[in-house]
């Protein structure tokens, strides 16, 4: 069976063959729930919006040029999916939502009870940061996107981005280390 990249099955979506669309469903349905996941802390807030990318997809699909990377397209039609429902529902997004880690399956109890301190003291630090900044930072640490291709996500340009993530950073490890000294004290 020959292997489909990501941009000939969805120029084979937008040309028609709306089977196809179930591959990439397969494929990236739990990474667009896991970046929704840890923009809204509730899963089937998550789930819903999946399933709203994935119809917009399929409704948008002529829009579809294949110029660029498969997941920047998906990742612009996410985005807008999670604009749209923020302004309709008003709900709350100072939340940010545990990630599954990875964890070693050897390492010792005292190990893993400090790392997961830790990562609970980053979710908590993540879920302080404005939106945009979270935002820049879920797409290049978490989903591992370009800076060129998150600039295309977000409509602006890469220097742009490179001083969202540059400015994130600072404020993520200021409010790291503020979280850090409270559990301390």
């Amino acid at each position: 069976m020959i292997k489909l990249q990501d941009n000939e099955i969805m120029c084979s979506v937008r040309d028609g063959d709306l089977k196809k669309m179930g591959i990439l469903f397969d494929k990236y349905h739990k990474r667009l729930f896991n970046f929704f996941l840890r923009q809204t802390r509730d899963q089937e807030t998550s789930d819903d919006l999946v399933q709203e990318v994935f119809y917009r997809m399929l409704k948008y699909r002529h829009t579809y040029r294949g110029d660029s990377a498969f997941t920047t397209w998906m990742f612009s039609v996410a985005r807008s999916a999670f604009y749209t429902h923020y302004r309709k529902k008003k709900f709350k997004m100072d939340a940010f939502a545990s990630v599954e880690d990875i964890k070693s399956q050897d390492q010792n109890p005292a190990d893993k009870v400090e790392q997961d301190h830790q990562t609970e003291i980053l979710h908590k630090a993540l879920a302080r940061l404005p939106q945009k900044k979270r935002e820049v930072l879920l797409l290049s640490r978490f989903e591992n996107m370009k800076y060129k291709d998150i600039a295309k996500v977000m409509g602006c340009k890469l220097g742009t981005i490179k001083a969202r993530v540059h400015a994130a950073l600072q404020d993520l490890a200021l409010i790291y280390e503020e979280i850090s000294g409270e559990v301390l004290q």
